[in-house]
């Protein structure tokens, strides 16, 4: 080790290394690649500090001008790296070393100046020495050692792809050092690909894990978690503590409530800036501050000095989280305390979680608030005040307070001045006991209040006015019933005296004369808008039209047992209710529906393809096999052009020479029948059945013709040019070409003729 590290550890009182730093400093691994897997709180900071300090300074004890940076240390926050600056400054001071810091948050423009000035240790995070890099703005090429600090919690964070491009932009001959807390597969595959030849330091074998912290788990009642947190602080009075919680919102809340108890208290989350969380923490190392409120952002590597307590408000959500929270105490050699808040609900998870990181704890109450009085007294005659000789510029103000006041008189002064300073403690519930049944208020007398609904009296603010003003407790009074015009108050009847004789003769309470009431009141019942429900709809417990025989209206407060003079009338009973219901005059009876026709036996089904079909073979419609709906009572009609007895709403157009009504020529080009898609249609003069097109059955009134979508009326003339080619009924483009038929328009402008001109 160069004297220059040596003088700078004694000066910080570092007597002896950790395990950890003796094992990277053995003569057999100097300037060799290292993964190294050792606990939190270890010492791995000063370990890999000291581990390049070799191959930094050579043969020399202090560094040369600096001109490019010759080691590199990259960590995955800016809490992080801040921290490492700070160690690595003080250890190189007696060197010479400058250092700079590249995070993110910070000025990018001083960093880049700070490097054009050189340094021979930059301290990074992965995302803006990426950054610098692409920019030019740092210069790799005399690298001679990198360091990757807490390297898994990096690839968790995803700076795998940063980490590969900062470390292939790195010299080949280099000295690599990986640091990390676990080696899963990803950190020994980057060891792998990045470190030529690495040894292996493993220092994390110990009897158990985190020996220097002691853990303890409070069992508290659900509503009792923020006061146990208050006395487990105020129990320990360390130095530094940190409280720690699992939401932004959760922070808030106990910084809020700790700063109003008195408590210098700092807040840390991943909502702040940098300099907002730079600030926190500097308050914390300078003594302003004495407690801290944090997230797990703040879980991986913040060093704080004399940080004795770990408060866990809220369980965290895995063990190795718990172990990273707990190690903020207990490092370098110092005791600590993690105490878990636990409730019944999260008992089960706790155990967990403790079984997990291999711990035992010792499963508690929390602190009473007599236990930190009794160590409150403790502390104070532990106090070198007692023992100190008396100054001569305090001898006359001495001899002033012995003249003027009694040994009694200022012990109990002293006692007052030594409490006002701290917060008192809470009073905890046994976390194990049943809760409490309600005790019986007693017998007590009532007063009346004027002033009620109208005047917007609230029980919430009566009962401060009343505790306040006639020298009572929340147990001296019962029930606070305000009604619209009076409120009244219930007051236990072994305090009415001393409550009349607080309020005087007058009995004002803020220039309200009270009333004492010889009975309890009639209390009325707060009328509630009962009036229909829009538009009408049933279920609703207003007013009906006709009313209800059994309920009356209403409209109004419902009448009391005292109104109906009795026994309020109770609804019918069940086996009674059939009864009453068909003789309310309101609700005709109910008639029995008629049942169902069964349409299978009063037509019988036809089984016919098609009427043409059928005809055509002779057959009649129920002999015939097929997909037809048409009615059993069909009866062939004879065909012909003007015969005797031919339906000429039937006859079929034919498409070319000839009179309407002669033989097609061909297969017409729809059908007829329900889909609506009989012959073709032409407009006619209304009310002889050409003025409409067909209409499918049930679409609309009758216009005359049949229905169900037979043409109506005699076509209106001569078809104009040749049929539709024959096609499918349903194709847009045939539908299409049969209405330009029937039209006389053209689907599309002519075509112009072909060659010349």
């Amino acid at each position: 080790m160069k004297n220059a590290l040596r003088a700078a550890l004694e000066e910080r009182g570092y007597d002896t290394l950790t395990p950890v730093q003796q094992a990277v400093m053995a003569p057999e691994l100097q300037g060799r690649d290292l993964l190294v897997s050792a606990q939190t709180g270890s010492g791995k900071t000063l370990g890999f500090g000291l581990a390049i300090s070799s191959g930094l300074l050579g043969e020399g004890e202090a560094f040369e001008r600096a001109d490019t940076p010759l080691a590199l240390i990259i960590a995955p926050t800016r809490e992080l790296a801040m921290q490492v600056k700070r160690e690595l400054g003080w250890l190189y001071a007696k060197a010479g070393a400058v250092v700079a810091s590249c995070v993110g948050g910070m000025d990018m423009r001083d960093e880049r100046r700070s490097l054009a000035r050189g340094a021979h240790i930059v301290v990074a995070t992965p995302g803006r020495l990426r950054d610098h890099i692409m920019r030019e703005s740092i210069d790799l090429s005399a690298l001679r050692a990198v360091v990757l600090d807490e390297a898994d919690e990096m690839l968790d964070l995803g700076f795998r792809e940063d980490l590969e491009f900062i470390l292939g932009e790195a010299p080949a001959e280099r000295q690599t050092l990986l640091f990390s807390a676990t080696v899963p597969p990803s950190i020994a595959e980057l060891a792998k690909s990045y470190q030529r030849d690495a040894e292996r330091v493993v220092t994390k074998a110990e009897t158990k894990q985190h020996a220097d912290i002691t853990y303890r788990a409070m069992m508290v009642a659900e509503r009792d978690t923020e006061h146990a947190v208050i006395n487990t602080l105020r129990y320990y009075e360390s130095p530094n503590a940190i409280v720690f919680a699992n939401t932004r919102a959760m922070v808030n809340r106990l910084t809020t409530r700790l700063s109003n108890r008195g408590f210098q208290v700092v807040a840390l989350s991943g909502e702040l800036t940098q300099s907002e969380r730079s600030n926190a923490l500097q308050a914390m190392r300078d003594g302003r501050a004495q407690v801290c409120v944090a997230t797990d952002v703040a879980a991986r590597g913040i060093d704080l000095p004399n940080l004795d307590l770990v408060v866990h408000a809220e369980l965290p959500k895995s063990h190795e989280t718990l172990l990273h929270r707990s190690g903020r105490t207990g490092r370098a050699g110092r005791k600590g305390v993690s105490a878990l808040i636990v409730t019944h609900r999260s008992k089960r998870k706790a155990q967990r979680i403790l079984s997990m990181a291999k711990l035992q704890a010792d499963w508690c109450a929390p602190p009473s608030a007599d236990e930190v009085k009794t160590r409150d007294l403790e502390r104070m005659f532990a106090d070198p005040a007692w023992q100190d000789p008396i100054d001569e510029s305090e001898r006359e103000m001495v001899a002033n307070l012995v003249e003027g006041f009694t040994p009694e008189q200022l012990a109990a002064a002293y006692l007052r001045l030594f409490g006002s300073l701290r917060s008192a403690p809470e009073e905890l519930a046994d976390a194990e006991a049943a809760p409490a049944p309600r005790k019986e208020f007693g017998p007590s007398i009532w007063f009346a209040i004027p002033g009620g609904r109208a005047a917007e009296a609230e029980p919430r603010r009566l009962l401060p006015m009343l505790c306040r003003a006639g020298n009572l407790s929340k147990d001296d009074i019962g029930a606070i019933r305000v009604q619209q015009d009076q409120s009244f108050v219930q007051i236990l009847e072994t305090s009415v005296a001393r409550f009349v004789e607080a309020l005087g003769p007058e009995m004002a309470l803020e220039d309200v004369k009270l009333t004492q009431l010889a009975e309890a009141p009639v209390l009325e019942r707060p009328e509630r808008p009962r009036g229909p429900r829009p538009g009408g709809k049933p279920g609703h417990r207003g007013k009906r039209e006709g009313g209800r025989p059994d309920r009356g209206d209403r409209d109004g407060p419902r009448p009391s047992r005292k109104e109906y003079g009795g026994d309020r009338p109770q609804a019918p009973r069940h086996d009674d209710r059939k009864t009453a219901w068909k003789d309310s005059p309101s609700k005709p009876p109910r008639e029995k529906p008629a049942p169902k026709r069964d349409y299978a036996d009063a037509k019988p089904a036809y089984k016919g393809k098609s009427d043409d079909k059928a005809k055509s073979e002779g057959k009649g419609p129920s002999d015939y096999k097929g997909k037809s709906d048409y009615k059993s009572d069909y009866k062939a009609k004879p065909r012909g052009r003007d015969g005797d007895g031919a339906d000429k709403s039937w006859s079929k157009p034919s498409f070319g020479k000839g009179k309407p009504g002669d033989k097609p020529a061909g297969k017409p080009y729809g059908k007829s029948g329900s889909e609506g898609r009989g012959a073709p249609y032409k407009p006619g003069k209304p009310g002889k059945g050409g003025g409409e097109p067909p209409r499918r059955s049930g679409a609309g009134p009758d216009r005359g013709g049949k229905p169900m979508g037979k043409p109506m009326g005699k076509p209106g003339g001569k078809p104009k040019g040749p049929p539709p080619p024959v096609g499918k009924p349903s194709s847009k483009k045939n539908k299409a070409r049969a209405m330009a038929h029937d039209t006389g328009k053209r689907l599309s402008p002519p075509r112009k003729p072909r060659g010349k001109g």
